[in-house]
């Protein structure tokens, strides 16, 4: 097989590793917020947020299985650390939640942008399946947009 089709070949796995890295780093970190969050309607949308990055996860990683390939199953490198600084650092009291909920806002803005970028870049099958998930990740966004603006924070 030429270089260049080798790389070609590969891309997807990458796209979809890369994504599912990413995608697993923001679940754990709604899971996080939603066990530390002070309002329980907050905890449910946080935990629902959880649920469908899940979905997600799980979709990804049965790309990368449908090519083939081996889906990664963690984080980036040192997710689990930023995890618990990002914990201990959070403010007590009233503006808890409100940093709870900025940071997620930041890291699922961050996340859709990825995808976004990685649609732009794929190959059309890969790009279709991205998109395909796509509204997953858009309706996070809504709420997320929803608790920064609504004054709940």
């Amino acid at each position: 097989m030429p270089m260049q089709e080798f790389a070609v070949a590969r891309l997807p796995y990458a796209v979809y590793n890369s994504l599912t890295r990413r995608s697993i780093e923001l679940r754990a970190l709604y899971r996080d917020a939603a066990a530390h969050a002070h309002e329980p309607g907050l905890r449910a949308v946080l935990d629902e947020n959880a649920q469908t990055l899940e979905q997600l996860v799980i979709d990804l990683q049965g790309q990368v299985r449908r090519l083939g390939g081996q889906p990664v199953q963690r984080g980036p490198f040192g997710t689990e650390l930023r995890r618990r600084l990002g914990s201990w650092l959070l403010p007590p009291g009233a503006h808890h939640d409100h940093v709870l909920i900025l940071r997620l806002a930041r890291n699922e803005a961050a996340l859709l942008h990825a995808f976004e970028h990685a649609i732009d870049r794929a190959s059309p099958e890969p790009a279709v399946d991205l998109r395909r998930l796509l509204p997953r990740l858009q309706g996070i966004h809504l709420d997320m947009d929803s608790l920064v603006h609504d004054g709940r924070c």
